[in-house]
């Protein structure tokens, strides 16, 4: 694989984990409520994540999607789930009056293991449930194969992906933990909390809307 094509494939990766979406409300709501370590290990469970679906692929997952078409249905029905699950987290935390202090000093290395894990986990499924997550990664080895690449190009490319991916979300988590960043959030924390709800709700439910068409037709 010529390092033109490699560097077209990675610029492609780095814009849509640019670009506002799912992964970036992620990483925002958890450094904001949680601060910026687990900001921190959201980025690494979407980073892990990105690696997974390149392995998957490189071992031929993309096969069977394309042969089994309802596996992306299946993903969809899961994804909107998850993403409601968030959308009802959010949602419920408008109801308190106040933002959880689960730690004085929000941006300690003393965060609890139960915290730690629980925005790792976020980061991981966000990715893993996310059907357009997939489908990059379809057209990933599309690319590839069209420029005579071989499959463990693609757990190459995972690996930069996965790199790109905890730099970019790393800088969003250390972005939305900042002093400013948290002193909004805690005065305007219902209304910002009611964004994510949104949000995640609207995310969640366009992927459920989308797989029950998938299945009824």
């Amino acid at each position: 694989m010529q390092m033109m094509e490699l560097g077209t494939v990675m610029v492609g990766i780095a814009l849509a984990q640019i670009s506002p979406g799912p992964n970036m409300m992620a990483v925002s709501s958890v450094a904001l409520s949680g601060g910026r370590r687990p900001g921190l290990l959201t980025a690494g469970g979407i980073a892990t994540g990105v690696f997974i679906w390149s392995v998957l692929f490189a071992f031929g997952i993309g096969a069977v999607i394309d042969t089994i078409p309802q596996t992306l249905t299946a993903m969809k029905l899961l994804g909107g789930g998850y993403f409601l699950y968030l959308a009802l987290k959010s949602l419920r935390s408008c109801l308190k009056r106040g933002p959880a202090q689960n730690n004085p000093d929000r941006n300690s290395v003393q965060a609890t293991p139960r915290l730690g894990f629980a925005a790792y986990r976020t980061g991981l499924l966000v990715v893993l449930t996310n059907p357009k997550a997939a489908l990059m990664w379809v057209a990933v080895s599309m690319f590839l194969a069209s420029a005579h690449g071989v499959h463990p190009a693609l757990v190459a490319i995972g690996l930069l992906a996965a790199i790109s991916a905890m730099t970019i979300y790393g800088i969003y988590a250390v972005l939305f933990s900042t002093g400013i960043a948290v002193r909004t959030y805690r005065r305007f924390f219902q209304t910002i909390e009611a964004v994510f709800g949104a949000v995640f709700g609207i995310i969640g439910g366009r992927l459920l809307a989308d797989g029950l068409r998938e299945l009824r037709s």
